[in-house]
């Protein structure tokens, strides 16, 4: 077998393209596209497929993947999947689609995927944290078939863009309009693991003086490839345009319900931390694949009578089973309204609800600790040494005196009895969001200067609500993935119930300047404020949640009133243009009151009345400068290439660092608090380079190579006395002395330094092959870079038959198979990384799998 390493071919790739770039200096004038539009260097199926589309005439590097790309990738993908294979994007999950948002990770220039912003026609959809409390996923807001393009700014957002987040760059997905001539459109998917996903559009056409429709709905269900859990769900979109005169009106509906069987994260520990050294490399074990539904044998034949399981397995334990349930409801109406030749006002109103529930359903034993302080009558009066351990239910600790062997058995034996004597206990973190939204802009045209001024605000309503549920041994019918416990019983108890009141008020001021016909200067700046209140109406009963007494309650206000941003183009000649940015970005705090990653589950009152005083939230500057390309070669050749470089100084970095952990992060179902604490900055040096070539609409040939440095700038405490405190110094080495841990000079963990990603379409009417590789480089899997995960290079393919119209009377049907992991390459997808230095998280890459799609249009 011969081998070729990634980054090599990238080399030689863009070498190739400068050739050809030089051996033609001579071309012909090109109209540039209007300010801030991207070209769409493919609108139809026909025009044989480019996978990159570079912006024009904008500040800031963005690009595009239209909507016939996406669905090549896989019919129905997630948009965040899709944009795997641009410049500078990490994506990576272990569901074919990107559906499942529990192991879903993203990285962007450094930044994680909860440091960026994203929308779907301009809607927020909050920062797609797993825990629910401000969004929800753009899969879960737009079918995918009615995806019309994603736009990706990797280095920092439009000042527009509604988001309080966006740390970093932008994710835009836009749903498709409707047509303006009556049509169907169908499509159905079979493939690996019982996969079957049908779509179905109707379009009515114009009717009626400029009103134009179209519903459409898309039913999936498949088997997990490691359990026989189930994914399913519906979703239906109805989208209503009417443009006339008095301008556009448009108005859009997304109801979505869906079921996600989630994956169980393999722990790892480091030889020197003391623990039991597990080889990466040989990915043992590679899976932790859930019994549901074999009830009887994971009772039997796993857990003991007490509901403990192995002790061998330690972290590494085995739970029933583990889902996600949502189901949204999502709303918007916009008016565009011309006011003038000169002059526009865009209003768009939109509503977002949203309920769901995060359920595991595993051994009591692991969540002893918390089940023992509701269950045991006479836990109050039990001696805190006497208390149970973790997966020692019915166990009497070493210290304690004031019970037997045989109390401690029959007081184990009495809370098997209390969760349903089955040996399980479900938990559950159920949500609620209720929000609404208003977004409006006014733009100008004055002489040579478009100004535009606008604001977004935003009321969220969002409860969290930890519940505990027996698991009936006499019953295990309803104990499944697909039932909502509270739908079928009442909780045993609530461990606790969170509430946050969210108000959002953003504004901006923008003046784009075209200075002359080549130079573009725009300049701006926005506001971000939040108004944050978080209470508990129901709180953990102390020792049920480590040392808690009792979760913090109060107001963050957060304003920062000037957040600028300047930038400008240079178009030397319609072909090559020069761009640079410079912007200030902030992210407010997460609101979330079932987690760590926000001020509301520190472990004290205190320690959040000290955080609401002392506390700073994230800030970045991104200073980015490129150079973008696009050349008829002659031939019939074309070429469009990107350079991008970029540099961030990431400020005020925030770590929720465990202060009463109840296991380890990715393994446990009990939980505990954390202190959020500011731990010094992080300094990023980064270049994209991607182009794609395509010669008529026979082949095409894409490639990005991104190369990204992100390193910590100061090592962190992890004291009891001096929890999360920036040193400012260096200690350097890997060992961890008085609690310092040091970070300083280090990679971000799970930030690869170096990507690639290639994809080549070869047309051969009525054929097409398309192959996508995408090589992640090695990635750091502690903060101190003393443990990591080998590099990966996956493949998938793609062949596609069109059917003529002579066969089938339809305007458009086609015939796909995809494969994705064609090699079966095993290895680590997404990484889990805590604040520890001992340990880590991994989740396995999902196995080769294939997909048959037919499609057609009317």
């Amino acid at each position: 077998m011969i081998r070729c390493s990634p980054n090599l071919l990238a080399s030689g790739l863009l070498a190739l393209a400068g050739a050809l770039v030089a051996a033609d200096p001579a071309f012909a004038q090109a109209s540039p596209a209007d300010t801030d539009t991207p070209m769409l260097a493919n609108k139809d199926a026909s025009d044989g497929g480019t996978i990159l589309v570079t912006a024009t005439r904008t500040t800031r590097s963005s690009t595009e993947i239209p909507q016939v790309e996406i669905q090549k990738i896989l019919p129905g993908v997630s948009p965040l999947k899709a944009i795997q294979t641009l410049p500078g994007v990490l994506y990576i999950t272990a569901d074919p689609w990107g559906y499942n948002e529990q192991n879903a990770q993203t990285f962007i220039h450094g930044f994680s995927g909860n440091q960026l912003g994203y929308t779907m026609d301009g809607i927020p959809l909050g920062d797609q944290s797993y825990g629910n409390y401000n969004g929800l996923s753009p899969q879960r807001a737009v079918i995918s078939e009615n995806v019309s393009r994603v736009i990706v700014s990797t280095g920092a957002g439009d000042l527009a863009t509604p988001s309080n987040s966006n740390l970093g760059g932008t994710v835009e997905t836009y749903s498709s309009d409707p047509l303006d001539r009556f049509g169907i459109q169908f499509g159905q998917t079979v493939g690996s693991y019982g996969t079957s996903r049908t779509f179905a559009r109707v379009d009515s056409g114009v009717f009626g003086g400029g009103n134009s429709l179209y519903i459409s709905g898309a039913r999936q269900r498949a088997r997990a490839w490691d359990f026989d859990g189930k994914q399913g769900g519906w979703q239906a979109n109805a989208k209503f345009v009417h443009d006339s005169d008095i301008g556009k009106i448009t108005l859009y509906f997304d109801y979505n319900d869906m079921t996600q069987p989630n994956e169980d994260a393999t722990v790892f520990f480091k030889p020197s931390a003391g623990g039991t050294a597990t080889p990466v490399q040989l990915y043992t074990p590679y899976t932790k694949p859930f019994f549901y539904p074999e009830f009887d044998s994971y009772r039997t034949s796993y857990l003991s009578a007490l509901g403990n399981s192995p002790a061998a397995e330690g972290s590494n334990y085995r739970n029933y089973y583990s889902d996600a349930q949502r189901t949204d409801y999502l709303a918007y109406g916009r008016y565009d309204a011309p006011l003038g030749d000169n002059l526009t006002w865009s209003t768009t109103g939109y509503f977002h609800h949203n309920d769901g529930a995060g359920v595991v359903a595993g051994p009591l034993g692991q969540s002893i600790t918390t089940a023992q302080a509701y269950l045991d009558p006479a836990y109050a009066t039990l001696p805190s040494n006497c208390r149970f351990t973790g997966n020692n239910n019915g166990v009497r600790p070493s210290a304690c005196t004031a019970l037997t062997n045989q109390q401690a058995a029959a007081a184990g034996a009495a809370l098997v009895a209390a969760t349903g004597g089955s040996g399980l206990i479900t938990r559950t973190t159920e949500y609620q969001i209720d929000r609404w939204g208003v977004i409006s802009a006014v733009s100008a045209e004055i002489g040579n200067h478009r100004i535009e001024l606008g604001g977004w605000f935003e009321h969220n309503s969002t409860t969290q609500w930890r519940r505990w549920y027996a698991v009936d041994v006499n019953n295990p019918g309803l104990s499944t993935p697909y039932i909502r416990p509270l739908d079928v019983a009442q909780p045993l108890f609530t461990q606790y119930q969170g509430k946050a009141r969210i108000k959002q008020l953003q504004l901006h001021l923008q003046d784009t300047w075209q200075v002359s016909d080549k130079l573009l200067v725009q300049a701006g700046f926005k506001t971000s404020a939040q108004w944050a209140n978080g209470w508990y109406p129901v709180q953990p009963r102390v020792g049920s949640l480590g040392g808690t007494t009792a979760l913090p309650q109060g107001k963050i206000n957060t304003k920062k009133w000037f957040l600028p941003a300047i930038g400008a183009t240079y178009d030397f000649n319609g072909h090559e243009e020069i761009y640079f940015n410079v912007q200030k970005n902030m992210r407010q705090y997460q609101a979330y009151l079932a987690g760590g990653g926000g001020p509301w589950f520190t472990g004290s009152q205190a320690a959040f009345d000290a955080f609401a005083d002392e506390g700073k939230p994230e800030t970045s500057w991104t200073y980015e400068a490129g150079l973008r390309i696009r050349r008829d070669l002659g031939g019939d050749i074309g070429l469009q290439a990107q350079i991008n470089y970029y540099h961030v100084d990431f400020s005020n970095r925030l770590l929720a660092i465990p202060t009463n952990p109840g296991g380890i992060a990715g393994s446990g179902i009990a939980g505990g608090t954390s202190a959020l604490v500011n731990v010094g900055d992080v300094k990023t040096d980064g270049v994209d380079a991607a182009f794609t070539l395509r010669f008529g609409r026979t082949f095409s040939l894409y490639n990005a190579t991104s190369y990204n440095l992100s390193k910590y700038q100061s090592d962190y405490t992890a004291t009891a006395a001096g929890i999360g405190a920036a040193t400012g110094t260096c200690i350097g080495g890997f060992l961890v002395v008085g609690g310092v841990i040091p970070t300083c000079g280090k990679q971000l963990p799970g930030t690869p330094r170096w990507m690639n990603k290639t994809v080549a379409s070869l047309n051969v009417d009525p054929v097409e092959l398309q192959l996508v590789g995408d090589y992640v480089g090695r990635r750091f899997s502690t903060f101190t870079n003393d443990a990591s995960v080998p590099s990966t290079f996956l493949l998938s393919a793609r062949l596609g038959l069109r059917i003529p119209e002579t066969l089938v009377p339809l305007r458009r049907a086609e015939l796909s198979l995809n494969v994705i992991n064609l090699t079966d390459k095993k290895g680590v997808s997404t990484l889990s990384i805590g604040s520890a230095t001992n340990s880590y998280s991994a989740y396995p890459i999902a196995p080769r799998q294939w997909f048959l799609t037919f499609s057609a249009a009317y």
